[in-house]
């Protein structure tokens, strides 16, 4: 019987960076990643093929050989690396707290009208319509 295997552990800021790509793009080949990740600042090819080998085998990334060409993408959707962080950190500085976190995040970046009508469109839903 093989071992329940854990979610993938919790991307770096770098891998951070290479997952928004592939989740923008879709499969990539480290060419394709590069290319994005340097219209921000310049990477280098041997510098993304090391750290897509790296997420690779941390399962983050999986990775598919098609001839000579090696394409990458995520393990996990944007959305649930996104709550896999925000677990931890809820975990971590909010001691599991939401409503601490939820006060925080806007104290810190004041949310725009348009978030903070669907941040009230969710709460409702939440609550099962009520107002």
């Amino acid at each position: 019987m093989s071992p329940i295997s854990p979610s993938p552990p919790r991307p770096t800021d770098a891998e951070l960076a290479i997952l928004r790509v592939l989740w923008r793009r879709g499969p990539s080949s480290v060419r394709q990643v590069m290319d994005e990740l340097n219209r921000a600042h310049a990477t280098g090819y041997t510098t993304v093929l090391k750290m897509l080998q790296i997420m690779t085998e941390k399962g983050l990334v999986q990775r598919e050989e098609a001839g000579r060409l090696h394409v990458y993408e995520p393990t996990l959707t944007e959305e649930a690396t996104q709550r896999q962080l925000l677990t931890d950190l809820l975990d971590r500085a909010f001691d599991g707290s939401a409503q601490q976190l939820v006060l925080q995040a806007l104290a810190a970046k004041p949310a725009a009208k348009a978030e903070l009508a669907e941040i009230r469109r969710l709460l409702d839903e939440l609550e099962g319509g009520r107002s």
